[in-house]
């Protein structure tokens, strides 16, 4: 799956992607992206509250956006922190529902702090 380095882990990093990170928002999931410039590997977080669903929904939810990241980790450049939000939507949404809004996403902010 997602391997511990690929991983954000500590609540303070969860904030600042979210607070200064740039956004894109889907119908299941909302992306935030902050490049930090650092030489490490890019790490990803996610965020699936109960209004998700029940403790084996969101499970699946958490899974199902670790393998799309794993997928994804070559297009995301070095440095990088992404948060992904689940939207209650996402409980319902398949495997390449999640994955074409995340990839989306993720092409989109690319773009975007590519432009800045």
């Amino acid at each position: 799956m997602l391997a511990r380095p690929f991983r954000l882990t500590r609540g303070t990093d969860y904030k600042s992607v979210v607070r200064r990170g740039v956004r894109c928002g889907g119908a299941r999931v909302v992306t935030s992206m902050l490049t930090t410039g650092e030489a490490r590997e890019p790490r990803f977080g996610f965020i699936i509250s109960k209004q998700v669903g029940t403790a084996v929904i969101r499970n699946t939810v958490r899974r199902r956006l670790k393998a799309v990241c794993a997928e994804a980790i070559a297009a995301v450049p070095q440095g990088t922190d992404v948060v992904i939000r689940a939207l209650p939507a996402s409980a319902t949404a398949s495997f390449s529902e999640l994955r074409s809004d995340v990839t989306r996403c993720l092409g989109r902010l690319g773009r975007q702090t590519d432009a800045a």
